[in-house]
């Protein structure tokens, strides 16, 4: 699999929609019905309550969202890295990374307000890689922050991530105090017009924002899961490794997309802290980012069995939990 989608070429998207099936089968044959947890956005709820009356009869329609979403985002994320010339050359291993490790924990199977948060967060990285060259870059910083606020209805805490924005808009462009407070404008937009309908149908005053807080979050993994988290991290690790070896032969554009995807891993991986309930689902927003770095250490190891061992390993991993496990 590894030289398979080591290679650019056109059918890998199709085995990559083979491959992520076969990952993923499970999710089909025991269908997850979502619950909407205490930190969910009303644009989560509001979407279980269209989708109810189709998963009450048939709640494989949760199994097909959730594939499909997570095929998407690891196809766009792939391509966005590949654009940004990431890795020395052109590869589909960061799209079968991230097919891969979301496949790993049995909390992270289901259609989750995180995992559509994936999608709005896959979008805001990619823009403030090529604000650099953008030529309206205040409608696309206002829209990066839009994309951020929207993103909190369908999972609150998302509103860390305005240190993404923030931060990132740093690293990508020169400081001006108006893009900052444009892209705060963009975040602020969808609450404002949210205020403003809850105002109107007078339910101001019986409305409830979701609850959140600052807490230490608590494991109740299996063994397994305790296992695949080691492996994703020494993975992750001998990938900073080849990519830190690597990185002075890249362009400056590149080296601050790589700044932003550090950024990104520390904000998502602070996220689960932001909440009052634990829960693992909450970790699947570090995916996107840690997926890259994973997709490094298949891509640069001279030792080709390094790469090999690590990814049979991780598969063996999700066989384990997807079959064997209650």
């Amino acid at each position: 699999m590894i030289k398979t989608f080591k290679a650019n070429n056109p059918s890998n998207n199709f085995l990559l929609f083979v491959y992520g099936l076969a990952l993923k089968f499970v999710i089909f044959l025991h269908p997850v019905t979502p619950k909407a947890q205490v930190s969910a956005g009303v644009l989560y709820k509001y979407l279980l309550q269209l989708l109810s009356p189709i998963g009450a009869g048939s709640p494989v329609i949760y199994s097909i969202l959730s594939f499909l979403l997570i095929f998407i985002q690891a196809l766009s994320f792939n391509t966005i890295v590949n654009t940004q010339r990431m890795l020395q050359r052109p590869t589909y291993l960061v799209g079968m990374s991230y097919l891969l490790i979301t496949s790993l924990f049995g909390d992270w199977f289901g259609l989750s307000a995180p995992l559509i948060v994936n999608t709005f967060l896959i979008w805001v990285w990619s823009k403030l890689c090529f604000l650099h060259t953008d030529p309206a870059p205040k409608t696309t910083v206002f829209n990066i922050g839009l994309a951020i606020g929207v993103a909190t209805f369908f999972y609150y805490p998302s509103i860390v991530f305005t240190l993404l924005a923030l931060v990132g808009l740093a690293i990508a462009r020169p400081f001006k105090l108006p893009e900052w407070l444009i892209a705060l404008t963009g975040i602020l937009t969808p609450f404002y017009f949210f205020g403003a309908w809850l105002f109107l149908t007078g339910k101001w005053s019986s409305y409830q924002m979701p609850q959140t807080g600052l807490m230490l979050p608590a494991f109740y993994e299996t063994k397994w899961a305790f296992a695949a988290i080691l492996l994703i991290l020494v993975t992750m690790l001998i990938g900073i490794v080849f990519i830190q070896n690597n990185l002075r032969r890249q362009v400056v554009q590149t080296r601050k997309s790589w700044q932003l995807i550090y950024l990104y891993l520390v904000v998502a991986a602070a996220i689960p802290f932001f909440n009052i309930a634990s829960s693992f689902t909450y970790w699947i927003l570090t995916a996107v980012p840690a997926s890259l770095i994973v997709a490094s250490a298949f891509f640069y190891p001279e030792k080709k069995w390094i790469p090999l061992v690590i990814h049979w390993a991780m598969v063996g991993i999700v066989v384990i939990v997807s079959y064997f496990l209650p």
